[in-house]
């Protein structure tokens, strides 16, 4: 039967058959959970042991991002999706765009009139005690974000350092078998439900020009990467604090 279901599925993109992703699925051995401890596996995989970062596009194979061993949203939940398709969880993608507000702080403040004002974002909707829940809080790994938290104490509500939420302080991130979200406030655009990322970047690429997608790819994104570590580290969290306070413009390192 899964063969012939468009949500349990392998493609280009969801390659759970690929090696390492057949041989975690093996050792972590998922497939003896129930089905709601197998989701919540999964999604803690994905969200603590996948850290924060930028990869080199959104429509790459979930092996590379396992390989990578960082994601966003996008990337993420490739991986994600791939991982419970592998231990026969149906589920499927949501597209939406987002503000580009949501990523400042981390890109630089020197590139960030380059960024697109709309930026492509989806989340995973995975079916669960036969209905479908929203996942998105996979996206920050728990370290990162209680970094936020710490550095943003006095206010709830943030949009910036890839986080969109009106709850800082307990965001719906922790899996307990309902909708999880971090980025929800920042949505624009609401493209619908897709069977695969494939077919979701297929009609809804992210809109670069050549020399700023070339950018992004080679120099761009591995700054960014290095302001996310920086972050991670607790090495920014005087400045941003400060900046924060004074309510000036993020740090433009």
């Amino acid at each position: 039967m899964a063969a012939n279901d468009p949500l349990l599925t392998a493609t280009p993109l969801l390659d759970f058959e690929a090696g390492p992703i057949a041989a975690l699925i093996a050792n972590r051995r998922w497939r003896d959970l129930p089905q709601t401890d197998r989701i919540g596996a999964i999604y803690d995989f994905v969200r603590n042991e996948i850290a924060f970062g930028y990869n080199r596009a959104d429509d790459i194979p979930a092996s590379d991002v396992l390989a990578d061993g960082y994601g966003q949203c996008n990337t993420k939940g490739t991986l994600l999706m791939a991982l419970l398709r592998g231990v026969g969880i149906r589920c499927r993608l949501h597209g939406f765009t987002i503000h580009k507000q949501l990523q400042r702080g981390v890109v630089p403040e020197l590139v960030y009139p380059l960024v697109p004002q709309e930026i492509v974002h989806s989340w995973v909707e995975v079916e669960a005690d036969e209905s479908w829940l929203n996942l998105e809080g996979f996206i920050l790994d728990e370290i990162f974000l209680r970094v936020l938290q710490q550095t943003f104490a006095k206010t709830e509500s943030l949009c910036g350092y890839g986080v969109g939420t009106e709850c800082l302080s307990a965001p719906q991130v922790n899996w307990k078998g309902d909708d999880t979200y971090i980025q929800k406030a920042g949505i624009v655009q609401d493209f619908g439900v897709f069977a695969t990322p494939d077919a979701f970047y297929t009609d809804h690429a992210q809109e670069f020009g050549r020399v700023q997608g070339w950018l992004y790819r080679f120099v761009i994104r591995h700054w960014m990467n290095a302001r996310v570590r920086a972050l991670r580290s607790g090495k920014m969290i005087a400045r941003i604090a400060a900046t924060h306070s004074h309510g000036e413009k993020h740090d433009a390192t």
